[in-house]
């Protein structure tokens, strides 16, 4: 079952609250999507560890539900 673009958005947040995320269904088919995502808890860190809190802030519907996530991160 393919996750919806609303529980990617609560997932991130839960995971990042102060995180703005924008979420693209990228073909129209609910499992390729693209994330922006701006969090001032980004600042600092590098580009890998801010798509790791996002990866972790997903958990384990990356790569189960969630098939195809293209993500871009910054701090402001």
């Amino acid at each position: 079952m393919a996750i919806s673009s609303e529980e990617i958005i609560a997932l991130i947040k839960i995971g990042i609250p102060d995180a703005t995320v924008t979420i693209t269904d990228m073909a129209g088919d609910g499992d390729h999507y693209r994330a922006d995502i701006v969090s001032p808890s980004f600042a600092g860190k590098s580009r890998v560890q801010q798509h790791q809190m996002v990866y972790d802030a997903l958990g384990s519907k990356m790569g189960s539900e969630l098939h195809a996530l293209s993500i871009k991160t910054s701090e402001s």
